[in-house]
């Protein structure tokens, strides 16, 4: 990878990795070990206990990591180890590379590796000996996954396992895909019960209150909102969603980078409040806002939105603009195994099939890099794209018509070489008309 960018017989993740190595993180692929970590990284309380339920799995494994030579590691979302178990002929090696406590393996660090690329995506990682970054790292095989918030989807931990000069066992996947399941099975309960007290707080809020009020998570997706709120917002009224799983996404950038930036403040101050103006769905006129932090047990689970009562502290207007900055140039896709690099207008549209993503393109349909629609609406939000229905986004400036059909529902039908035709979903139609002008 010195320079090419058609890379024949390499796994598009790597090389997807690869090019991340080169264009944006411009790591050496000379380095011979990895860099000392960051003394001292701030996280959650609750990080913590991830930390050690992790620690806990790894030790249970490790017996049968150090039959076949192997070593297990724990690291956290920045790709310092924090521990590590094994075979202690192979531990020594490691040490030698910096694979060890206190080291940093990010990607932005030592380049293409299994804990620093697990920690890019959305799924376990092997990484096998010459698909390494750095040449000094050839002799090793990783296969990482990680822990990730399941509110923000921010990556909190990586477990990972390294064998030197041999292959990982074909066991070594279920393992550690067991040990991440059970990990993030904790998590999404501990979430649940966190929309619960958001709900329960929202509740007590409206008492006596007779300003438009919703609760959202750290996120800043929708958990309830009253009748009003839900009409500026764009989401149902009255519909509480405790599971993080089906949260309501108010398709509102500045909102949202507003409650990201209160997460922000008020995990470093509890007694933090916050204000600003958005533009909402229904008025042309900018709205303002109150933001009140939730807290359970000391641990921050969302905000109570308030419209129309500022009061506290007032955001800055670069953070709640904070979304429309650093927007991807280029979209990713894959044609067998050559990666294609697309300039946004070329990209009519994106399509859910179950757990892959396909683009509608000028070079032809495409199978995405990104690991689900999600993801890539979220890139893309602020860039022309916008999510029309659960399985579908589309680049607006690619709308060709807009179909009424018989009982109301509208079908958007794209410029692409198929004319491809697209539902729009009774909850997106509004922000459809909206940004359409229609």
């Amino acid at each position: 990878m010195q320079g090419e960018d058609d890379i024949r017989g390499v796994r598009p993740e790597v090389a997807i990795s690869w090019h991340r190595c080169r264009d944006l993180y411009h790591v050496d692929p000379w380095l011979s070990e990895a860099p000392a970590a960051v003394a001292e990284v701030a996280h959650r309380l609750e990080h913590d206990v991830v930390f050690a339920e992790l620690g806990f799995r790894a030790a249970a494994m490790v017996h049968e990591v150090a039959n076949f030579g192997g070593i297990v590691t724990v690291a956290d979302a920045t790709g310092r180890i924090l521990a590590e178990w094994g075979d202690k002929a192979t531990c020594s090696i490691a040490a030698g590379a910096g694979l060890a406590p206190w080291f940093c393996w990010s990607e932005r660090a030592v380049g293409t590796n299994g804990m620093g690329t697990a920690l890019e995506t959305h799924n376990p990682v092997v990484i096998r000996r010459e698909e390494h970054w750095c040449q000094a790292f050839h002799d090793w095989s990783c296969l990482a996954v990680a822990v990730r918030d399941v509110v923000s989807k921010e990556p909190i931990a990586v477990l990972n396992i390294s064998c030197w000069r041999s292959d990982l066992p074909a066991s070594a996947r279920g393992w550690l895909a067991n040990a991440a399941a059970h990990t993030q099975s904790r998590l999404r309960r501990r979430a649940r019960d966190d929309g619960a007290q958001l709900v329960a707080a929202y509740n007590h809020a409206r008492v006596g209150s007779t300003e438009p009020l919703a609760a959202v998570d750290t996120s800043g997706k929708v958990v309830i909102a009253d009748d009003t709120a839900s009409v500026l917002l764009g989401v149902p009224a009255n519909a509480p969603a405790v599971n993080p799983v089906v949260r309501w996404n108010p398709r509102l950038p500045a909102f949202v980078d507003a409650a990201r930036y209160a997460s922000r403040q008020a995990s470093r101050n509890p007694d933090w409040i916050g204000s600003t103006q958005i533009f909402t769905h229904l008025v042309d006129e900018p709205t303002p806002i109150g933001i009140c932090p939730v807290f359970q047990y000391g641990n921050l689970v969302g905000h109570l939105i308030s419209f129309g009562a500022p009061d506290g502290e007032t955001l800055p207007d670069a953070e709640v603009g904070a979304h429309t900055q650093g927007q991807p140039r280029r979209v990713v896709g894959v044609r067998e195994s050559r990666m294609v690099l697309l300039r946004l207008p070329e990209v009519a549209l994106a399509e859910a099939e179950g757990n892959e993503v396909w683009l509608s393109t000028d070079q032809g349909r495409l199978r995405a890099t990104s690991s689900g629609l999600d993801k890539l609406d979220s890139e893309l939000a602020n860039a022309g794209f916008l999510r029309v229905h659960r399985r579908y986004v589309v680049n607006l400036s690619r709308v060709r018509e807009v179909e009424r059909r018989d009982r109301g529902e509208l079908v958007l039908i794209m410029d692409d070489k198929e004319n491809t035709i697209v539902p729009v979903s009774r909850r997106n139609a509004r922000a459809v008309r909206r940004v359409l002008g229609i």
